[in-house]
């Protein structure tokens, strides 16, 4: 049941006690984690806390993907799965802070410091590895140009040379074919 399609509920919260209020907004905060967690965020912290929470996720972006890097065995099964796991993070923390540019800067830095090119195949009969992670990249990336494109233009500025070395990356890689299938540009003006 949404609140929007009944009016007459709506108009009766609203005409609730200041104090009943208080309570079922407290209990309805304590129920959704995000929220609880948003809210913190917005009421009780500040942009040193923003920027101690970028730092952590890139901290975290380079550890891994330093890591998976430097593994000799790497495959896309493995760069899939951490890139899932790293992208649950960065929207995790969006959803908190709602800070864009902040949450576009740190996805393109893990597209930037991930693998494109491996050495060994993951064999199964059922899934091609190499292209679930290759359409997962390039949808993805079209996602982050979607977002950068509603940006600013000063902030589009600040992340031009950035988004640029990625698709410089992703169209010398094994990954070319798909982008241009689904239209990721080559660069951005």
């Amino acid at each position: 049941m949404k609140l929007s399609e009944h009016k007459d509920l709506k108009k009766e919260i609203l005409a609730l006690p200041v104090k009943e209020k208080d309570k079922l907004l407290l209990r309805l905060v304590a129920k959704d984690k995000v929220l609880t967690e948003h809210l913190h965020f917005l009421l009780l912290e500040d942009e040193s806390n923003l920027n101690d929470r970028v730092a952590f996720i890139k901290k975290e972006i380079v550890a891994t993907l330093e890591e998976l890097n430097t593994t000799p065995k790497t495959s896309a099964k493995d760069t899939l799965v951490v890139l899932r796991k790293l992208t649950k993070q960065i929207n995790h923390f969006y959803k908190v802070t709602k800070a864009d540019f902040e949450a576009i800067a740190l996805k393109l830095e893990m597209f930037n410091a991930a693998p494109m090119k491996f050495r060994f195949k993951v064999h199964s009969l059922t899934k091609n590895h190499e292209q679930l992670l290759a359409n997962y990249v390039v949808k993805a990336i079209l996602m982050v140009l979607r977002k950068v494109d509603k940006l600013h233009q000063d902030l589009q500025f600040d992340l031009k040379e950035e988004v640029n070395s990625l698709l410089a990356k992703v169209y010398g890689s094994y990954i070319e074919k798909t982008a241009a299938s689904l239209g990721l540009p080559k660069q951005i003006d």
